[in-house]
């Protein structure tokens, strides 16, 4: 892999991480906090939900279609290697799950890792198949994805659910303490990651185009890969933009083809335009590329750390800015945004003058790295078998 592809793909990945923080800062800001989702449907005006739109959903489906990206890179270095596949890749794909737990626990009610956990898994037997196998497997796992999608917003339309049937008004998120939330996210544990019944399909499907998008030459200096591009750009903006924003003012009961069916359509449009002004870019570069870069490098940390930041910025155990300045949406949300990606950006570029990894990266990659030095002999480099 070049050093340019690298760049290009931490610089995405930062873009993804503080476009995940543009879709929860909603969630954070609303004084009814999480519990609340499905009552927010039914309310924002309608400079709220243009400026949701921008963010909701697309950054997940970025940050998922480089997961494959990476998990596609990690397969090519063992193969290289001869090491076994997956091998030890299900071993970082239990201590994600793990972070995801503990993240979901103590900090935020929609974590996405533990779903990306479980997907890893599925597609880590799935990648070194034949690309007739994974285009059948892309096909029927996205087919049946649509087809529930279809029948749940039919029903959503139909009257079955909607905003009405969110929660009461809850303090929880205003005056309840930090215990006290904790206490929730275990108690409700099964309302809240029921979420993942649609990440991993998704994520399956996600996650295989974004190999097949590797193999494809996606990050090449190449006439296919230039092409490739473009067709993404078309399809995303194009196609993906006007429908997601059909969708966004159609109302609640599009909710799920509005965050989950339309939206990755859109990441892909996302995905080539970064590319390809990464790959048109010339000289150093600027503070804004610089700072997105340096999060993609430490998106683990700054993921964690975005989520914290905005729970102690919002909730009542907190500055309980959430409350304070509720009668200021939804103008005060994305200055609350922008604030929080200046600190993050800020922190992970000072963070990596004097650390070639972040907090948590270095933390995970000494717990990925312990049970091999004990099964390895004295003689063998367990280093090399990491990948990037």
């Amino acid at each position: 892999m070049t050093q340019r592809r690298i760049e290009t793909l931490d610089l995405l990945r930062g873009i993804a991480i503080a476009g995940t923080l543009g879709t929860n800062i909603w969630i954070f800001t609303d004084p009814g906090g999480p519990a609340q989702v499905l009552n927010a449907l039914g309310t924002p005006g309608t400079m709220e939900t243009l400026l949701r739109f921008v963010t909701n959903g697309k950054f997940l489906a970025l940050l998922t279609l480089l997961f494959g990206i990476g998990l596609e890179l990690q397969y090519r270095s063992a193969a290289r290697r001869n090491a076994p596949w997956p091998g030890w890749y299900l071993w970082r794909a239990g201590l994600l799950f793990v972070e995801g737990l503990i993240h979901y626990l103590l900090i935020f009610e929609f974590d996405v890792l533990m779903g990306y956990a479980l997907t890893s898994v599925i597609v880590a037997y799935l990648i070194g198949r034949s690309d007739r196998a994974i285009t059948i497997w892309m096909v029927t796992v996205g087919s049946v994805f649509t087809v529930l999608i279809g029948l749940l917003t039919a029903v959503m339309l139909a009257g079955g659910t909607g905003a009405g049937t969110a929660p009461a008004p809850s303090t929880l998120f205003t005056t309840g303490g930090y215990l006290d939330q904790v206490a929730a996210r275990i108690e409700s544990f099964g309302l809240y990651r029921i979420e993942i019944v649609v990440i991993v399909p998704l994520g399956i499907v996600l996650f295989l185009l974004g190999s097949r998008l590797m193999r494809a030459g996606m990050f090449e200096d190449s006439g296919r890969g230039t092409a490739l591009r473009r067709r993404l750009m078309v399809a995303g903006f194009a196609v993906g933009v006007p429908l997601n924003l059909l969708t966004s003012f159609a109302g609640p009961g599009w909710f799920l083809v509005d965050r989950y069916l339309l939206p990755p359509l859109v990441a892909l449009g996302l995905l080539g335009l970064v590319a390809t002004l990464a790959r048109r870019a010339t000289g150093a570069p600027g503070v804004l590329r610089r700072g997105l870069t340096n999060v993609g490098r430490t998106a683990l940390s700054c993921y964690i750390f975005q989520n914290l930041v905005a729970s102690a910025l919002c909730y009542g155990w907190g500055l309980g800015l959430a409350a304070r300045f509720d009668d200021l949406r939804p103008w005060w949300v994305p200055v609350a945004w922008l604030v929080i990606c200046a600190l993050f950006m800020t922190l992970s570029t000072l963070w990596l003058r004097r650390f070639e990894r972040g907090p948590v990266e270095a933390l995970w990659q000494w717990a990925y790295l312990a049970p091999q030095r004990r099964s390895k002999s004295p003689g063998e480099n367990v280093g090399a078998s990491t990948g990037r």
